[in-house]
């Protein structure tokens, strides 16, 4: 099999440009070749076996398989993360999110509580350990087989991060009073599903997509009740939101005693998170001024 029989094979499917990345990134990650390689044409000269693995692949991808949970990896800030169909696979605009988070912190203690709610892969997590070192950071799943994936990513990337099997639905005040709670939670309802992509719908966790009860506000809501008990004076919190209730998830966090609500757009232009500062003084002047 040459690689312009695998580009045939696949270009119907993800497109040109896209099958030309994807094709690298296998040739590269599993079988070693640069892209000098490639064009030497010594996907021609692999082992019988390799070409056995070569050709089972290519087969899983023409079934619209994501090629990070064929190889079982992601790039995301720089860094390979571990993924598996337990967890999403990271995003690009995630990585924005940890971008503003880093910026935003960068300007306050080195010693920051953070907490990721919802963490799946703990990308979000363990980025944040690496990228503010010093900090105390929690993460949160309520997947078992998510947190052994984020476990391993930390361990395997060398990031100080508290795994915690616990349920936003479900838990009590914390002990610990957070200066940043983040979370990208379920928030797609079900009229968006008809314009998903398919390899997203047949193979990502729909537990981490979907919103409960097809309400997208549904996590935004129970999130910000407990961040307005848990965050110290001052403290922040960030959301990856779905564009269409960004107004929505504005009132949630001013009910809540929020100030200072920023929503940002991601590089594709699409309001896409959200940040608040919780405001303790404010929230009680308000109390007094209802009274």
């Amino acid at each position: 099999m040459t690689y312009v029989e695998m580009k045939q094979r696949l270009t119907p499917l993800y497109g040109e440009r896209e099958t030309q990345a994807i094709l690298r990134m296998v040739l590269e990650v599993r079988f070693g070749m640069s892209h000098a390689d490639i064009l030497c044409g010594k996907v021609t000269q692999l082992s019988a076996d390799d070409t056995e693995e070569l050709e089972k692949i290519i087969a899983r991808l023409e079934k619209n398989e994501p090629v990070q949970y064929i190889l079982g990896q992601a790039d995301f800030y720089g860094r390979q993360f571990h993924v598996t169909p337990a967890v999403l696979i990271p995003r690009p605009e995630t990585e924005e999110l940890c971008t503003w988070i880093k910026e935003t912190a960068g300007q306050s203690s080195p010693k920051r509580a953070i907490l990721d709610i919802g963490t799946g892969s703990g990308c979000i997590a363990v980025t944040l350990a690496l990228e503010l070192p010093g900090s105390h950071v929690e993460a949160w799943d309520i997947s078992r087989d998510a947190l052994l994936v984020a476990q391993q990513n930390a361990e395997r990337l060398g990031a100080t991060v508290k795994f915690v099997e616990n349920d936003v639905q479900k838990v009590a005040d914390s002990s610990i009073k957070w200066d940043i709670i983040v979370s990208n939670p379920p928030y797609i309802t079900l009229q968006e599903k008809a314009e998903m992509e398919a390899n997203v719908l047949a193979y990502e966790p729909h537990l981490a997509l979907f919103a409960p009860n097809n309400d997208a506000m549904h996590f935004y809501r129970l999130i910000s009740h407990y961040a307005a008990r848990n965050l110290n004076d001052g403290g922040m919190v960030f959301f990856e939101i779905n564009p269409l209730f960004s107004d929505g998830i504005k009132e949630t966090l001013l009910s809540h005693g929020f100030t200072d609500i920023i929503v940002k757009s991601d590089t594709f232009g699409k309001q896409r998170f959200v940040r608040g500062t919780y405001t303790k003084d404010y929230l009680e002047g308000q109390k007094t001024a209802d009274v």
